[in-house]
């Protein structure tokens, strides 16, 4: 396609291989970082009522990303990314599912902060 491949790349780093020169440390470092989130998202998704429905939506696929690439991290020593964006000349870094999950739940974090504020300003003035 003329503004997306498939192409194999072994990102030992973070978002956009930042620390990917670095000598293995990142590895367990970017894991530990990972587990760390990835348990404070599993305690704030337990405490989302069930009736907030994009929050809890939003949630759950920022922790899916979030374990998606931690388990590639822990096994393979690096994160697997196979898809490549592009309008000549201009190219998006290499991802993967995992980060499109996690930019979508991220994105979702944002309307539903931005919708709760709203109303929260809305009730305020009532």
């Amino acid at each position: 396609m003329p503004f997306f491949d498939l192409m194999l790349v072994h990102n030992k780093g973070a978002a956009f291989s930042f620390l990917a020169s670095q000598p293995g440390w990142q590895r367990w470092f970017l894991s530990i970082i990972a587990l760390g989130i990835s348990g404070w998202l599993i305690m704030w998704l337990r405490r989302t009522p069930k009736t907030e429905t994009l929050l809890g939506l939003s949630l759950s696929l920022v922790l899916a990303g979030a374990l998606g690439n931690l388990v590639d991290r822990v096994v393979n020593g690096y994160v697997v990314d196979y898809l490549l964006v592009y309008y000549p000349p201009y190219y998006f870094p290499a991802f993967n599912l995992a980060d499109s999950l996690i930019f979508i739940g991220v994105v979702g974090l944002f309307i539903d902060f931005w919708q709760s504020e709203k109303a929260a300003k809305r009730d305020s003035k009532h």
